[in-house]
């Protein structure tokens, strides 16, 4: 079976981290999978079976957006890139991988060339093929111009395809990145990466809530609606907001609420939201699910941050969603999107001045009224994307093949 190593680093939320497992998941029929992950390890998150993991050292980033830095204190940031650039480069050459997976760079994790030209440069002198996979929208920089020429002169000098997780009819790559058209390299839109649904919902909520839970029975007796904000480093105006909204829904219409915080969330916040919501009936707060799309499979409404994900299953379940986007650090790929899905029906955009309980809980009440417009996009970006890395294989082999008949060649040649 052909070997395929990914790497994906996730630095600020962990949305990175689901859409590469999601793609990683629909390989392993067709590939032996090495996958590396660079970002915080959440111990509650759950691998495919099949595939081999390594955490290296990890590194995140500080909330102003300014420097990297270890998750363990115990190292310096030198320290840990020395370590990391070593591991990467041993796991290569241990591994020899036929396909080399690269979530995001060189559109974005520039600041971690450190250890990525040298992986590149070392896998393509194995004859590896270089992928780049990367969502509809990248991070647009200060200096455009030169971030796009950089980008431009790496993908031309090391990657054999770029695979881009959209739909062009929805939104192309061009609307944040405008120089498409000077790729050498294969390029491929995917259509949209998703989680899949089960076919048993209820089993799957019901193994959560451990069997006979009457949690379980109690929200099928009620609307559920579900609050999420991805990895919880950010959206806690949010939150808050819809933890005083609370007890102004409850004298109004019937349903439950359910935040996820998220795993990152810091602990300061939790303990704020259990504090607002200890002596409500009608919220429970917890931090972290692997079955949120479950979750929003069953709810009447989705309250959340608009990232790549979460924008996903909404599509996938059809949940109406009231969603706010995260902007800093003058990214506006959430806001791209959202603004799109707003001005098309699909979902509500939700604005700062937005979040103030009383208006807030009239929203709430308008919108669950409403009936969103049904969008037709592709989501079908898992099973594309092994249908475009699928062929590398093959013209890997081939020029290898092609070497091998060079080699035995020049050795008869010398022998006669």
């Amino acid at each position: 079976m052909p070997k395929l190593m990914f790497y994906c680093q996730h630095i600020l939320g962990m949305g990175h981290l689901i859409r590469s497992i999601e793609i990683v998941r629909g390989l392993i029929p067709d590939f032996e999978v090495c996958f590396i992950n660079g970002g915080q390890v959440i111990e509650e998150f759950e691998f495919p079976e099949g595939i081999e993991v390594i955490n290296i050292p990890a590194v995140k980033t500080d909330t102003e957006f300014q420097e990297l830095k270890p998750v363990d204190d115990n190292l310096t940031m030198e320290e840990v890139e020395a370590i990391r650039k070593d591991i990467l480069l041993n796991v290569c050459d241990s591994f020899q991988p036929d396909v080399l997976v690269i979530e995001l760079f060189p559109f974005g994790r520039r600041r971690f060339s450190f250890e990525l030209i040298p992986l590149v440069e070392k896998a393509k002198s194995m004859g590896t093929k270089i992928v780049s996979s990367i969502r509809d929208i990248v991070v647009t920089k200060q200096n455009q111009e030169r971030h796009e020429e950089k980008v431009c002169r790496l993908m031309n000098k090391y990657f054999d395809m770029l695979l881009i997780h959209g739909d062009p009819n929805f939104i192309k790559l061009n609307l944040s990145f405008s120089r498409l058209k000077d790729l050498n390299c294969a390029v491929h839109y995917t259509g949209y990466v998703v989680q899949p649904l089960p076919d048993d919902i209820k089993y799957k909520l019901q193994s959560e809530f451990l069997a006979e839970s009457s949690e379980f029975l109690k929200i099928q007796e009620k609307p559920l609606i579900l609050v999420s904000v991805g990895g919880g480093r950010f959206g806690h105006d949010l939150l808050e907001c819809v933890a005083n909204t609370a007890p102004i829904l409850q004298a109004k219409i019937p349903h439950e609420i359910k935040i996820f915080t998220g795993p990152f969330c810091p602990d300061t916040v939790f303990q704020k939201l259990q504090g607002i919501t200890s002596d409500q009936d009608n919220i429970t707060v917890e931090r972290y699910t692997s079955n949120l799309v479950h979750y929003m499979d069953r709810a009447d409404l989705s309250i959340g941050m608009s990232g790549y994900n979460t924008t996903m299953n909404i599509l996938s379940t059809g949940v109406k969603a009231m969603m706010m986007a995260f902007q800093g650090n003058n990214d506006k790929e959430q806001e791209t999107r959202l603004k799109k899905l707003d001005s098309l029906g699909r979902v509500k955009m939700i604005h700062a001045e937005d979040l103030e309980p009383e208006k807030f809980a009239e929203k709430i009440i308008d919108y669950l009224q409403q009936k969103p417009t049904e969008l037709t996009l592709d989501l079908d970006g898992v099973s594309q994307t092994a249908h475009y890395l699928k062929p590398l294989v093959n013209s890997t082999s081939n020029q290898q093949s092609t070497i091998n008949n060079q080699l035995i060649a020049a050795n008869n040649s010398v022998k006669n």
